[in-house]
């Protein structure tokens, strides 16, 4: 993928390095105080969704941009070790926005029991408690790979690949 000839790889993967992180800090933040996930549910759930949705874009950007150099004759192995972290970085973000709409249903169907008072029914309250530790894990998770992914690209870059 080009536009005039310049690659977009790197241009999708600043939308990634921003978009997933900070997805990754606000549903944390909505994970732990449930007042905010009231207020900033769908602001959380749209930069989770760009966050997200990003990751495949590059990805299939990056595949185009490592065919080019490699038709090229531009062999080095930082390449292959950015792609291979870049592979791995996509269940994990599909599996974190899974998480965030979980979390966002769980802790609206437990918002709704709460205000029910029916003391005997707990069961969307344990499962939002149990949907954030898990929101947490993959954010982490999410936030961990991408900086991993990043690096390891710009080690390729900075290494003398295209030079």
């Amino acid at each position: 993928m080009t536009i005039d000839g310049i690659p977009l790889h790197p241009l999708f993967v600043h939308a990634v390095v921003v978009l997933l992180p900070l997805a990754a800090v606000s549903s944390v933040a909505i994970a732990l105080v449930p007042g905010w996930r009231r207020r900033y549910a769908w602001l959380v759930l749209g930069v989770t969704l760009l966050g997200v949705g990003a990751v495949p874009v590059a990805k299939e950007a990056g595949e185009d941009l490592q065919g080019a150099l490699e038709r090229n004759g531009v062999q080095n192995p930082a390449i292959q070790t950015h792609a291979e972290l870049g592979d791995t970085l996509l269940p994990i973000a599909l599996g974190f926005g899974v998480a965030v709409i979980a979390l966002l249903v769980a802790g609206r169907l437990a918002d709704r029991e709460r205000a029910a008072e029916a003391p005997t029914t707990r069961t969307w309250r344990v499962v939002s408690v149990v949907v954030s530790v898990l929101v947490v894990l993959l954010a982490v998770g999410a936030t961990v790979q991408t900086v991993r992914a990043g690096h390891s690209g710009s080690t390729a870059v900075w290494s003398g690949v295209g030079s």
